[in-house]
């Protein structure tokens, strides 16, 4: 019988990972979380107010979720600065653009509901200027925790329900491929029918003579 030689006494202690400073790290996560709420105080710890944008891709765009910054038209519609947003904790997106009139509306909101709870301290406490919020306000504020209003997932209450007759009768695939022809030929078909009335016109002048 042959005693094999087979190599088991791997240096193993070399590749195991510990983690014993797991609970040094999270005090000084923790540590860090209160220095950066004093260093920026009486400003919100989660930073800038964020829009409300839909995710990417068919899978997930029934789903909202917080954007990079708010586009000019959002800021426009809801009487924001845009040279001011910044200075008053409002994040600004000038590449963003708004796809549909519901998520413009959507932002617009969140933008006078932010700014309806806002209290603007003056730069200097002697001098307070136009915009800057009244003594008593600056009394009874508090720095905010948390997320600047949270996003709420809203899901449609569509339920199951039969198909009926007329429903069957009709093609998705069909109305899909319709209305893709249609907007891919409307360029071709303004022009013939542009082409067709200057021929009608010049056949009635012809006419006249």
């Amino acid at each position: 019988n042959m005693v094999f030689d087979s190599h088991f006494h791997k240096d193993w202690q070399r590749y195991v990972r510990t983690w014993f400073n797991q609970a040094g790290k999270k005090k000084r996560r923790r540590t860090k979380r209160l220095e950066k709420a004093a260093a920026i105080a009486p400003r919100p710890v989660a930073g800038l107010l964020r829009p409300v944008v839909h995710c990417q891709t068919i899978r997930y765009n029934a789903r909202v979720r917080t954007g990079r910054g708010f586009t000019l038209d959002e800021l426009k519609a809801a009487g924001v600065n845009r040279k001011q947003a910044l200075s008053i904790g409002i994040a600004v997106d000038h590449r963003r653009k708004n796809r549909s009139q519901e998520s413009l509306q959507a932002n617009v909101l969140r933008l006078k509901e932010y700014k309806s709870k806002l209290i603007i301290f003056p730069r200097k406490a002697s001098k307070p200027k136009k915009g800057d919020s009244t003594q008593a306000e600056l009394e009874v504020a508090t720095q905010m925790t948390g997320p600047i209003q949270p996003i709420k997932q809203v899901w449609s209450d569509t339920k199951a329900r039969v198909i009926t007759d007329e429903e069957k009768k009709q093609s998705a695939f069909q109305t899909l491929r319709m209305n893709r022809a249609n907007v891919k030929l409307i360029g071709v078909r303004e022009k013939r029918a542009k082409e067709a009335a200057e021929d009608d016109g010049l056949g009635s002048k012809k006419k006249k003579k």
